[in-house]
């Protein structure tokens, strides 16, 4: 596919369509998902829809590389659904997204959800993101779907475990941009806030798996903050229950160009 305006020029894209090999060769490699903390691998419901991504939605799936040194550097994983553009009509967030969007019931997909934007952790900070984004959106607006919508992970969350998400994804800088940066970048490409998503991505594990995925240990039922952690994980029983939450923005996929 073509390179997103403003790339630099040694920045190639495909989808995996156009290269299964280098789809399998990202995943062998495993750079870019490390880029996730360890415990976001191991989601009840979520690990099903990402494995149905390629080949059923390989035309969605994107590898960006750099030419020079044969080296991928991001990647983009989205999801075609049908939604008919209101709150009362939007998944709860990604759990809820994949099942919808796999069982493709009540029609063709009328638009496509973004599921994760990686950037190898030595570029992160370069504007590659934005390049993904705005890759979604090229490849939305190639199959007539207006809308991309992202389920957003916000990246500072994890330094505010204990504040609702909903009052998190209200906080704005004196500028008026969202607080939190990966927020900010969807914003400055003329996303806006749907609404937040305090219960996106459910993960339920013994403790002892927990203690594993974190490093630390969780001695008695009860909340508890961990590395990473974006909303308290509940132990009780010697089960670990966590709700990842998300905050659901809407970009226009034929402006976003």
């Amino acid at each position: 596919m073509e390179s997103p305006k403003g790339s630099p020029e040694w920045l190639e894209v495909f989808t995996a369509a156009e290269r299964p090999d280098l789809w399998e060769r990202a995943g062998q490699e495993e750079v870019l998902d490390r880029v996730w903390p360890e415990y976001n691998h191991h989601g009840n419901d979520s690990p099903a829809t990402f494995r149905a991504l390629v080949p059923r939605y390989a035309d969605f799936q994107m590898l960006f590389t750099d030419r020079r040194a044969d080296r991928i550097v991001a990647r983009g994983r989205a999801i075609p659904f049908r939604w008919d553009g209101t709150l009362a009509d939007l998944p709860a967030g990604i759990d809820a997204l994949g099942p919808r969007a796999l069982s493709e019931e009540g029609g063709p997909p009328t638009a496509l959800s973004a599921l994760a934007a990686e950037v190898d952790d030595t570029l992160q900070g370069s504007g590659l993101s934005r390049l993904v984004i705005l890759a979604m959106a090229a490849l939305a607006r190639a199959r007539g779907l207006r809308s991309l919508v992202a389920p957003v992970r916000p990246n500072w969350k994890d330094r505010y475990p204990l504040i609702p998400i909903d009052r998190y994804a209200a906080w704005t800088r004196p500028d008026g941009l969202p607080f939190d940066p990966w927020m900010r970048v969807h914003a400055r490409l003329g996303a806006r806030i749907l609404r937040p998503a305090p219960r996106s991505l459910h993960i339920a594990a013994p403790v002892e798996d927990w203690q594993a995925w974190v490093g630390m240990a969780f001695p008695d039922d009860g909340q508890y903050v961990f590395p990473h952690g974006l909303a308290p994980l509940t132990v009780s029983g010697g089960e670990g229950d966590y709700w990842e939450p998300n905050v659901w923005m809407l970009h226009d996929a034929m402006q976003l160009a």
